[in-house]
């Protein structure tokens, strides 16, 4: 009856129930056109579920049959709440609007607006008393989906970031940029998507698939009504080939299995070309942060300590090898990023770099290099976590499934339920830890129904994981209410995996083998 996903802070169940019907008044205390907007998806959802308008008013004029709605500075943070639900009214209070934002979420819930048929929208629908305090254990809550090795487009984006907000996710991280495909329009260089964008990680001549700049206006238009930060990604130096496929002469080399991998470090012409993209970027997010990658670097700069021109950067720098040469780029590139007054995020490999630690956040995904968290956190990076177990939802989830990555074990639902407490030996109360993320990589996702399958379910764990403090998760608990989440689920048509009967939904996908480098048999530089 109570089923919250994520489980709130405190909730103490109230004899009682509220009707909520054509007539309830929904009432703004304060901040009137702030609240108006953070609800509009909320009475929207009323309107469309139950077929009436719910009646806005600035003032309150009746002791019975409203929802009132307000902010207070006194909340333990921005986007804190309680939510009051008595036989006459629902009182919302938010630290902002980004917590009266939550509240309406739990209350969406609540009322399983989702999930109505039509029955009740003649009577209105009932909702029981209960009071709920809550705010979250962590700000950044986040998923990850990359869209170069296979394009979803818009409207899968767009089902992803409501429920996403429905569970108090609260970061999109966006893949758009890497050796497979360019997915993102940039006005200035019109070849990075229709020669980019050529092709994907399963079919090299897959017809040009990205986002335009409206597209992507739209998204970041329809995240921002859902309490959700959009982040890009704009992959550099490594993971380059795509970008490099519509401008040859950006190309700093590679290997045979990583061709053309990297962007030439020591030519102008790469930090001028970057830097007019990040522009365009900039435009189009209003998010603080811009994601540059900056992993793998290795697996394609061998060609680096042969090249003349890097050899000359070497000596004018004082270089000693081509890791240097690494952070080299990558430090450049932060000053550009600083310069568009933005912050810089990247892979974890940052912190081997030793990238400036001021304005700069370290995604630590690699599980199996603990130190590497924990000299992030002993040189004051900010940090997200995010790593491949059991954060990756390209891993396996059950054992009985055949594709998906494992690494010695894999991800499952419980493992994620679990996650960051089980780490060992890490301050998670450590203010440098912003977060939790989860990352959907697609080499072996090429369908909607595939894409389904492998992020949710576990993403309901996952906002749970980053919401919920430890001494309140509960993982028996967890499984009661995440079958009404799969309610959800299936109001929506989502190919979920049913955790309860894995054998209830047949593992999609096939195994798919990497041809995107197919795209380079014309290639001249």
């Amino acid at each position: 009856m109570y089923s919250v996903v994520p489980f709130p802070e405190t909730l103490e169940i109230k004899d009682g129930r509220f009707n909520l019907n054509s007539e309830t008044k929904f009432v703004f205390i304060n901040n009137s056109n702030k609240l108006k907007n953070c609800s509009t998806v909320f009475r929207e959802l009323i309107e469309q579920k139950l077929g009436f308008d719910l009646k806005v008013e600035t003032e309150l004029k009746s002791n019975k049959n409203y929802i009132s709605v307000k902010t207070v500075s006194s909340l333990s943070s921005e986007e804190s709440y309680n939510l009051i639900v008595t036989n006459n009214s629902i009182n919302l209070i938010g630290g902002s609007e980004k917590g009266v934002f939550n509240g309406l979420q739990s209350l969406r819930q609540l009322l399983k607006l989702d999930t109505i048929q039509g029955k009740e929208k003649n009577n209105g629908i009932e909702i029981p008393n209960v009071e709920i305090k809550d705010s979250p254990r962590y700000a950044w809550r986040g998923i990850m989906v990359d869209e170069s090795r296979h394009f979803f487009g818009k409207e899968k984006i767009k089902q992803l970031l409501e429920l996403m907000s429905l569970q108090k996710l609260n970061k999109f991280h966006w893949h758009l940029t890497d050796a497979p495909g360019w997915r993102i329009e940039i006005k200035k260089y019109p070849k990075l998507t229709q020669i980019g964008a050529l092709g994907n990680y399963s079919n090299p001549t897959a017809e040009q698939q990205f986002y335009t700049q409206e597209d992507i206006k739209e998204v970041v238009q329809f995240a921002s009504q859902r309490n959700i930060e959009v982040i890009p990604e704009i992959d550099m130096p490594g993971h380059a080939s795509a970008a490099i496929r519509a401008y040859p002469e950006l190309s700093g080399g590679g290997t045979e299995k990583h061709p053309h991998f990297t962007f030439h470090p020591a030519r102008a012409s790469t930090y001028k070309f970057l830097t007019n993209v990040l522009k365009e970027v900039t435009t189009l997010f209003p998010s603080k942060y811009i994601h540059i990658g900056a992993d793998e670097v290795s697996f394609g700069n061998q060609h680096w300590a042969k090249d003349e021109e890097v050899i000359a950067l070497m000596k004018k720098e004082n270089l000693k090898n081509i890791k240097e040469v690494e952070t080299y780029f990558i430090n450049r590139m932060r000053d550009s990023v600083i310069s568009l007054k933005k912050e810089i995020i990247g892979w974890d490999e940052v912190i081997e770099n030793n990238m400036n630690n001021e304005n700069t956040l370290a995604m630590w995904w690699r599980h199996d290099k603990l130190d590497i968290l924990e000299k992030g956190l002993s040189k004051n990076y900010k940090m997200i976590l995010c790593p491949r177990k059991p954060m990756y939802f390209d891993f396996v989830q059950d054992d009985t499934h055949k594709l998906g990555r494992r690494w010695d074990g894999f991800g499952s639902l419980n493992d994620t339920y679990d996650f960051p407490d089980s780490l060992k030996n890490i301050d998670l109360t450590n203010p440098k830890i912003l977060g939790i993320q989860a990352n959907l990589w697609t080499e072996q996702i090429k369908t909607e129904e595939r894409f389904d399958y492998m992020l949710y379910t576990r993403m309901s764990a996952m906002a749970e994981a980053a919401w919920t403090r430890k001494n309140n998760k509960s993982f028996e608990s967890f499984e009661n209410r995440l079958k009404n989440i799969f309610n959800i689920y299936k109001s929506k048509n989502i190919y979920y995996f049913d955790y309860f009967s894995p054998q209830n939904t047949k593992e999609p996908g096939e195994v798919l083998k990497p041809n995107w480098t197919q795209n380079f048999s014309t290639f001249k530089n």
